[in-house]
């Protein structure tokens, strides 16, 4: 296991900041990747890097409207299926029959159009993810 650096910190610095100045250095942290106000003022300090983090916001609405969209077809999915299946406990009726043959080419497609979208919503994801 690597040794931590500093993990001995003795001595303790106090600041007072003017809710404007603090509210500054908040937005910037909150920008970083540091997890702790204290990791990001001790690299800022120090002049070590500081990686930020950069959201698109219109992207994060996007995605957040495909998976609710992507939750909608799968329910919809469900319920087509239920029908499906419903359908096939009158296969004895020959009217039926027909239906039967044309909700599963329905289904089929919907399923196949489902998986198209689930497919671009993971890609679209993991570039959001990604940035």
């Amino acid at each position: 296991m690597m040794k931590r650096e500093n993990s001995n910190r003795t001595r303790i610095v106090g600041l007072r900041f003017t809710p404007k100045e603090y509210a500054k250095i908040e937005k910037k942290w909150k920008a970083s990747t540091c997890r702790k106000l204290s990791d990001y003022i001790r690299r800022h300090l120090f002049g070590k890097s500081i990686n930020t983090t950069y959201r698109n916001q219109s992207l994060d609405d996007m995605v957040h409207e495909m998976m609710q969209l992507f939750k909608q077809l799968n329910g919809i999915g469900n319920n087509f299926n239920q029908a499906v299946k419903k359908l096939h406990t009158l296969n004895q009726i020959p009217e039926f029959k027909v239906w039967i043959i044309s909700a599963e080419l329905d289904k089929k497609i919907l399923f196949d159009k489902m998986d198209e979208i689930k497919n671009y919503i993971q890609k679209i994801s993991e570039r959001w993810l990604r940035s």
